[in-house]
């Protein structure tokens, strides 16, 4: 027979109660955690798959698709169970044990639809725009991969005439293009390479007598006024962020007018052209160069490193003389391995048509991971959001 008193077991049941909702409390967190880190290493994971897998798609000639996660909705259900039971103590005593467990189920509902539609692949084939070059630079990426993977060519004057160097082995100008990019990523590793837009003030001048009290106050709210009473004018001026150029000086020391002069010179290109002055006197000035490069869309940089892998491999090609020594100067843009077995020694691969694709390993240092690093943030640049609604989908509950 057991024996115990109310106040006793009240206080055994509170304590049940106490671990009980602690267990819950511990459960609940940790488990959130790790679906939500888990979720993240799966979507990562297959946004490079896809990368690497349209690589070789096309390397096949074969046309390139996406497809998506667009929405991850995930249910936990937490249980938790108590009780109380008698002590092992043979028939003496009146204590009780308590029995309380947990457990967890996740019941995740994801949504996966295909990347199409006429907005997508607009922005799939539109060129790469120039603003978009100064994100991946900031992170101190070299200019010479950041160039080499997303240029299409560099056109320059000479003697009157366009000159073209494109960026394609099978070109005449590929050797060119490779060292006139890895000469610019010499003036980076020298701290005096500056891919920045353009600062200047933009002025402009009105007879007084034009300006009526009403356009006076409406000007004012954008530009800055100055009334010369000598001239019977105002003058009004406000600053202006041009376009983006490749210098091996600081514009911001040349004079107002000189920068709206270049800034004019660059306004002529397109958005996906980038204006090269690289003048003597400067660091890098010994190999002057003047020009606008091209940029490629996203689909031009999946189709350059698919060619690359048989159709048209890149080739090593040396410095020009008149470019100091450079530590890195790789053969490729971004090293694609393709082997007709699972490769060993890489991050992942895939596999298509039979064979296995995968980023080639490094050799000495982080080229190619930086590059297909570079190609995944490209891509985000690129893809527009996900549609959440209206379209077909698969729907996978666990």
């Amino acid at each position: 027979m057991l024996c115990f008193s109310w106040p006793a077991r009240l206080g055994q049941y509170a304590l049940v109660a106490l671990a009980v909702g602690g267990l819950a409390g511990c459960l609940s967190p940790v488990t959130l955690n790790h679906a939500v880190m888990a979720y993240d290493e799966v979507t990562t994971d297959l946004l490079s798959r896809q990368l690497l897998l349209n690589i070789a798609r096309a390397r096949h000639h074969h046309p390139i698709h996406f497809t998506g996660v667009s929405n991850i909705a995930a249910t936990f259900n937490f249980q938790v169970n108590a009780g109380v039971t008698p002590a092992l103590t043979g028939n003496n005593g009146g204590l009780l044990m308590p029995l309380f467990g947990g457990s967890a189920a996740e019941n995740p509902t994801i949504s996966i639809v295909p990347i199409e539609g006429e907005e997508f692949t607009r922005r799939l084939l539109t060129p790469i725009q120039e603003n978009k070059l100064t994100m991946p630079l900031r992170q101190g990426t070299d200019i010479d991969l950041v160039l080499r993977l997303i240029t299409s060519e560099f056109r320059m004057y000479r003697q009157g005439e366009v000159v073209a160097f494109y960026n394609r082995p099978s070109d005449r100008g590929y050797a060119p293009f490779r060292r006139l990019v890895l000469h610019l990523s010499s003036i980076q590793d020298r701290n005096a390479l500056y891919v920045e837009p353009l600062q200047f003030r933009q002025s402009f001048e009105y007879p007084a007598d034009q300006v009526t009290p009403e356009a006076l106050t409406a000007l004012q709210k954008e530009f800055a006024v100055d009334y010369d009473a000598s001239k019977q004018l105002y003058r009004l001026s406000k600053p202006v962020t041009g376009r983006i150029v490749i210098t091996n000086y600081d514009p911001n020391l040349l004079s107002n007018d000189e920068r709206i002069r270049l800034n004019e010179a660059a306004e002529t290109s397109a958005s996906d052209e980038l204006t090269v002055d690289i003048r003597a006197d400067y660091p890098g000035g010994e190999y002057p160069i003047q020009g606008k490069f091209r940029l490629r869309s996203f689909h031009n940089v999946l189709n350059f490193l698919g060619r690359g892998i048989a159709d048209e491999q890149e080739y090593d090609v040396p410095k020009d003389t008149r470019t100091p020594e450079v530590a890195e100067n790789p053969v490729s843009a971004m090293g694609v391995l393709e082997s007709e077995s699972a490769p060993s020694g890489v991050d992942l691969a895939v596999k298509y048509q039979g064979r296995y694709y995968a980023v080639r390993p490094d050799l000495g240092y982080p080229w190619n991971r930086e590059a297909f690093r570079l190609l995944s943030q490209l891509f985000q640049m690129t893809v527009t959001e996900l549609p959440q609604f209206g379209v077909p989908s698969i729907t996978i509950a666990k």
